[in-house]
Protein backbone atom coordinates (compact mmCIF):
# COMPACT_ATOMS: atom_id res chain seq x y z
CA UNK A 1 0.00 0.00 0.00
CA UNK A 2 1.75 3.12 -1.25
CA UNK A 3 0.05 5.30 1.37
CA UNK A 4 1.83 3.37 4.13
CA UNK A 5 5.10 3.61 2.19
CA UNK A 6 4.66 7.41 2.07
CA UNK A 7 4.15 7.39 5.85
CA UNK A 8 7.31 5.30 6.35
CA UNK A 9 5.40 2.42 7.93
CA UNK A 10 6.58 -1.17 7.59
CA UNK A 11 3.86 -3.71 6.86
CA UNK A 12 3.20 -7.10 5.37
CA UNK A 13 0.35 -8.72 3.46
CA UNK A 14 -0.77 -11.95 5.07
CA UNK A 15 -3.64 -14.32 5.60
CA UNK A 16 -1.79 -16.11 8.41
CA UNK A 17 -3.80 -16.21 11.63
CA UNK A 18 -0.62 -16.13 13.73
CA UNK A 19 0.76 -13.06 11.96
CA UNK A 20 -2.58 -11.24 12.08
CA UNK A 21 -3.05 -11.95 15.81
CA UNK A 22 0.53 -10.74 16.49
CA UNK A 23 0.14 -7.49 14.52
CA UNK A 24 -0.09 -4.17 16.37
CA UNK A 25 -2.76 -3.02 13.93
CA UNK A 26 -4.62 -4.61 11.03
CA UNK A 27 -5.69 -2.90 7.82
CA UNK A 28 -8.34 -4.92 6.02
CA UNK A 29 -8.53 -3.64 2.45
CA UNK A 30 -11.33 -4.62 0.20
CA UNK A 31 -10.97 -5.39 -3.45
CA UNK A 32 -13.42 -7.03 -5.77
CA UNK A 33 -16.91 -8.24 -4.95
CA UNK A 34 -18.45 -9.26 -1.65
CA UNK A 35 -19.41 -12.90 -2.23
CA UNK A 36 -16.03 -13.87 -3.71
CA UNK A 37 -14.17 -12.02 -0.96
CA UNK A 38 -16.29 -13.68 1.75
CA UNK A 39 -15.70 -17.09 0.17
CA UNK A 40 -11.94 -16.50 0.46
CA UNK A 41 -12.25 -15.26 4.06
CA UNK A 42 -14.38 -18.29 4.97
CA UNK A 43 -11.94 -20.70 3.28
CA UNK A 44 -8.97 -19.24 5.20
CA UNK A 45 -10.83 -18.99 8.52
CA UNK A 46 -10.41 -15.21 8.50
CA UNK A 47 -14.15 -14.53 8.73
CA UNK A 48 -14.06 -16.11 12.20
CA UNK A 49 -10.71 -14.54 13.16
CA UNK A 50 -11.23 -10.89 12.23
CA UNK A 51 -14.26 -10.23 14.50
CA UNK A 52 -12.27 -11.58 17.49
CA UNK A 53 -9.29 -9.25 17.07
CA UNK A 54 -8.48 -6.95 19.99
CA UNK A 55 -6.01 -4.62 18.25
CA UNK A 56 -7.23 -1.70 16.10
CA UNK A 57 -8.63 -2.88 12.75
CA UNK A 58 -9.32 -0.59 9.78
CA UNK A 59 -11.42 -1.86 6.88
CA UNK A 60 -11.54 0.09 3.63
CA UNK A 61 -14.03 0.00 0.74
CA UNK A 62 -15.23 -3.60 0.37
CA UNK A 63 -13.45 -4.19 3.69
CA UNK A 64 -16.09 -1.97 5.33
CA UNK A 65 -18.85 -3.87 3.58
CA UNK A 66 -17.52 -7.29 4.65
CA UNK A 67 -17.43 -6.10 8.26
CA UNK A 68 -21.22 -5.57 8.08
CA UNK A 69 -23.92 -8.19 8.67
CA UNK A 70 -24.96 -9.00 5.09
CA UNK A 71 -24.34 -7.77 1.54
CA UNK A 72 -26.81 -7.65 -1.32
CA UNK A 73 -23.79 -8.07 -3.59
CA UNK A 74 -23.95 -11.81 -4.11
CA UNK A 75 -26.56 -12.11 -1.31
CA UNK A 76 -23.86 -13.12 1.18
CA UNK A 77 -23.71 -13.15 4.97
CA UNK A 78 -20.69 -11.14 6.10
CA UNK A 79 -18.78 -10.91 9.41
CA UNK A 80 -21.39 -8.98 11.40
CA UNK A 81 -19.03 -6.65 13.23
CA UNK A 82 -21.34 -3.77 12.33
CA UNK A 83 -25.04 -4.51 12.73
CA UNK A 84 -26.11 -3.15 9.35
CA UNK A 85 -26.76 -4.66 5.92
CA UNK A 86 -25.02 -3.44 2.76
CA UNK A 87 -27.41 -2.58 -0.06
CA UNK A 88 -27.22 -1.48 -3.71
CA UNK A 89 -27.69 2.17 -4.59
CA UNK A 90 -31.14 2.73 -6.10
CA UNK A 91 -31.44 3.82 -9.71
CA UNK A 92 -32.19 7.57 -9.64
CA UNK A 93 -32.25 9.87 -12.68
CA UNK A 94 -29.18 12.07 -12.82
CA UNK A 95 -26.98 9.73 -10.73
CA UNK A 96 -24.61 7.08 -11.99
CA UNK A 97 -23.98 3.80 -10.24
CA UNK A 98 -21.29 2.89 -9.41
CA UNK A 99 -20.57 5.99 -7.36
CA UNK A 100 -17.11 6.96 -8.57
CA UNK A 101 -15.28 10.12 -7.65
CA UNK A 102 -14.68 12.74 -5.03
CA UNK A 103 -17.40 13.57 -2.52
CA UNK A 104 -17.39 15.40 0.78
CA UNK A 105 -17.99 13.72 4.11
CA UNK A 106 -19.50 15.28 7.23
CA UNK A 107 -20.93 14.56 10.71
CA UNK A 108 -17.60 13.32 12.09
CA UNK A 109 -17.71 11.28 15.29
CA UNK A 110 -14.43 9.37 15.30
CA UNK A 111 -10.91 9.99 16.56
CA UNK A 112 -9.69 8.99 13.09
CA UNK A 113 -11.24 12.19 11.74
CA UNK A 114 -9.94 14.64 14.36
CA UNK A 115 -7.33 16.07 11.95
CA UNK A 116 -9.59 16.01 8.87
CA UNK A 117 -11.17 19.35 7.93
CA UNK A 118 -14.97 19.53 7.98
CA UNK A 119 -16.55 18.56 4.66
CA UNK A 120 -13.28 17.06 3.37
CA UNK A 121 -13.38 15.45 -0.07
CA UNK A 122 -12.47 11.75 -0.33
CA UNK A 123 -12.48 9.27 -3.19
CA UNK A 124 -15.19 6.61 -3.61
CA UNK A 125 -15.67 3.68 -6.00
CA UNK A 126 -18.70 1.53 -5.04
CA UNK A 127 -22.18 0.41 -6.03
CA UNK A 128 -23.16 -0.87 -2.58
CA UNK A 129 -23.26 1.03 0.69
CA UNK A 130 -24.01 0.76 4.38
CA UNK A 131 -26.99 2.94 5.35
CA UNK A 132 -26.59 5.45 8.16
CA UNK A 133 -26.83 3.49 11.42
CA UNK A 134 -25.75 3.74 15.07
CA UNK A 135 -22.15 2.83 14.06
CA UNK A 136 -21.91 5.66 11.49
CA UNK A 137 -19.13 8.12 12.35
CA UNK A 138 -19.05 10.03 9.03
CA UNK A 139 -21.70 10.54 6.37
CA UNK A 140 -21.57 11.12 2.61
CA UNK A 141 -24.47 12.25 0.43
CA UNK A 142 -24.86 10.46 -2.90
CA UNK A 143 -28.41 9.69 -4.00
CA UNK A 144 -29.09 9.58 -0.24
CA UNK A 145 -27.03 9.80 2.97
CA UNK A 146 -24.87 6.73 3.60
CA UNK A 147 -22.11 5.68 6.00
CA UNK A 148 -18.79 7.01 4.78
CA UNK A 149 -17.21 5.57 7.95
CA UNK A 150 -18.25 3.14 10.65
CA UNK A 151 -16.78 2.49 14.10
CA UNK A 152 -17.44 0.02 16.89
CA UNK A 153 -14.97 -0.65 19.71
CA UNK A 154 -11.58 -1.35 18.09
CA UNK A 155 -13.08 -1.67 14.59
CA UNK A 156 -12.97 1.26 12.15
CA UNK A 157 -14.04 1.24 8.52
CA UNK A 158 -14.06 3.69 5.61
CA UNK A 159 -16.16 3.22 2.49
CA UNK A 160 -13.79 5.57 0.67
CA UNK A 161 -10.26 4.72 -0.39
CA UNK A 162 -7.99 6.33 2.24
CA UNK A 163 -4.90 5.56 0.19
CA UNK A 164 -6.02 7.73 -2.75
CA UNK A 165 -8.04 10.35 -0.88
CA UNK A 166 -5.25 12.90 -0.70
CA UNK A 167 -4.53 14.75 2.52
CA UNK A 168 -7.82 13.73 4.17
CA UNK A 169 -7.19 10.04 3.56
CA UNK A 170 -3.61 10.34 4.77
CA UNK A 171 -4.79 12.00 7.98
CA UNK A 172 -7.24 9.14 8.59
CA UNK A 173 -4.40 6.62 8.15
CA UNK A 174 -2.06 8.66 10.38
CA UNK A 175 -4.70 8.85 13.12
CA UNK A 176 -5.31 5.11 12.85
CA UNK A 177 -1.60 4.40 13.19
CA UNK A 178 -1.43 6.53 16.35
CA UNK A 179 -4.20 4.62 18.18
Amino acid sequence: MYALDRLGVSYSYTDSEEEIRAADKVIFPGVGEASSAMAYLNEKGLSRLIPTLKQPVLGTCVGLQLMCRHSQEGDVPCMGIFDVDVIHFPEVAGYKVPHIGWNSIHDYRSPLLKEVPNDAYVYFVHSYYAPVCPHTVAVCEYIQPFSAMLQKDNFYAAQFHCEISGDAGQKVLESFLKI
